[in-house]
């Protein structure tokens, strides 16, 4: 990854630390209330559990309905128009490899495959830990991680869904060794790509870690998590600040992908 995306991930995460202490990680959604956008905790309409049980393919509407909502999660901040610096086209992203391309759609919050809706989300939250160090004081410290994840959640008719977890799994293994990507304006090389146990709750899913050069003998790790419901497909891109910066590995906050493969039925 170029000097400048990281720095701009570190800006993002930093930015984002800050308004949630200044709201107190609970305040709702600043997202201008965009007209279109459902109240949050809004229950799916039947149509809606019908598609996702069946295998028809939800639609924007139907999607909105679903997808990830302030009130569905404990702490961290939903936004549901997400920043115009992270949503990136699918025709401006582009690797070294084509077989590569499911993982950096994933990372990018991009839809897999051929989707027939989809929507995006962000979240950001940061968890607090006891610190094994103590202050100058001796007094005991407490170490606060920042995430960020950007969300896509897709909608497939004629079995798009499954097709694209198979494509994701391909990926990982063809790819495993590395690969060069460009996703915008940044240019980044992922060192390698190494799958993990990937969450319960879907009918299939996938996770991965993409470790990202940062410097001649650096890298950072970028998580990935796909979850398939039915013909609906929730992708999660996850970063830590402090991973960032260190390069050490960190935990994906499964709150938040359980709260949403949950609205998924």
């Amino acid at each position: 990854m170029t000097s400048t995306a990281v720095r701009r991930t570190a800006l993002v995460a930093s930015a984002a630390a800050l308004a949630l202490l200044a709201t107190a990680c609970g305040g709702s959604s600043d997202d201008g209330g965009t007209a279109g956008d459902e109240p949050a905790g809004t229950e799916r309409s039947a149509s809606a559990d019908a598609s996702a049980g069946t295998g028809d393919a939800l639609t924007a509407a139907e999607l909105e309905k679903v997808a990830l909502a302030q009130d569905d999660v404990e702490n961290g901040k939903v936004v549901t128009k997400v920043p115009a610096d992270d949503d990136v086209a699918k025709d401006k992203i582009e690797t070294d490899d084509e077989a590569c391309l499911p993982l950096v759609h994933a990372q990018a919050a991009v839809a897999q495959g051929e989707a027939a809706a989809d929507v995006k989300r962000s979240w950001t939250g940061q968890d607090e830990s006891p610190s094994a160090s103590a202050g100058p004081d001796g007094q005991d410290m407490i170490e606060i991680q920042v995430n960020k994840i950007l969300l896509n959640v897709a909608s497939y008719a004629d079995g798009g869904a499954e097709q694209a977890l198979k494509g994701l799994n391909a990926a990982a293994e063809k790819c495993a060794g590395g690969f060069t990507a460009t996703v915008g304006s940044d240019e980044m090389r992922i060192a390698k790509v190494t799958t993990s146990a990937a969450p319960e709750g879907g009918d299939e899913a996938f996770a991965a870690t993409l470790g990202v050069t940062t410097g001649a003998d650096s890298s950072a790790p970028m998580k990935v998590v796909v979850v398939r419901k039915g013909s609906t497909l929730a992708s999660f891109s996850v970063v830590n600040l402090s991973s960032m910066v260190t390069g050490e590995d960190f935990e994906v906050p499964t709150a938040v992908v359980d709260a949403q493969v949950a609205k998924l039925g």
